[in-house]
């Protein structure tokens, strides 16, 4: 067994799912870890600052035991653009605004869409197949602060995107922030523990 699997098997059976483990050229060891998603739950809980404390403490001994070298260890909560990257996730997180990058251009031509583009953002929707997924966004300009906009303007026409998991190569929660101080429907953002081998 690799020690990602290991850290992977720890992680769960502390009761948690690890949603990203990175390791840096420098040293860096990025845990990222989540509570497992309940849609039965009346409300949603969120990683705190003790939990990635319990997490930090239990993968340092288990990085000793298995001889791994690393510099720093870095356990935190996934943040507000946090990556997709399970079936789960979408359904968890769909009628949210997701930024996704495909591993292709779509190369559409006669629509509004440019045939080069790979980036795109928008709500995440079931598609209406029920199998594959797709996100729906308006091209519409934001409107400025203090900027008339004439009732007699037509909006943009609303656009979707249907795709399948092989199609993406990266997928995220947008971060969308108000300046009110308060995340538009994300999670808060939990400090990471770090500790040094």
């Amino acid at each position: 067994m690799s020690w990602q699997e290991t850290v992977t098997q720890t992680i769960t059976g502390l009761g948690f799912d690890l949603v990203d483990l990175e390791r840096s050229v420098g040293g860096l060891l990025r845990v990222t870890i989540d509570l497992p998603w309940d849609p039965e739950a009346a409300e949603e809980r969120f990683i705190t600052v003790e939990d990635c404390e319990r997490v930090t403490r239990q993968l340092q001994y288990l990085l000793e035991v298995e001889a791994v070298d690393y510099k720093r260890l870095e356990v935190g909560s996934p943040g507000i653009d946090r990556p997709l990257r399970h079936d789960a996730d979408f359904v968890r997180f769909t009628g949210q605004v997701i930024d996704i990058v495909l591993r292709a251009p779509i190369g559409a031509t006669g629509t509004g869409v440019a045939a080069t583009r790979k980036k795109f953002r928008g709500v995440l929707e079931r598609a209406d197949d029920g199998q594959r997924w797709q996100i729906v966004w308006s091209d519409e300009p934001p409107v400025k602060p203090g900027q008339r906009v004439s009732k007699k303007r037509e909006p943009a026409p609303l656009q979707a995107l249907v795709f399948e998991w092989s199609e993406l190569q990266q997928a995220r929660l947008a971060p969308l922030v108000s300046f009110k101080g308060r995340t538009a429907g994300h999670m808060p953002v939990p400090r990471a523990a770090e500790s040094s081998s």
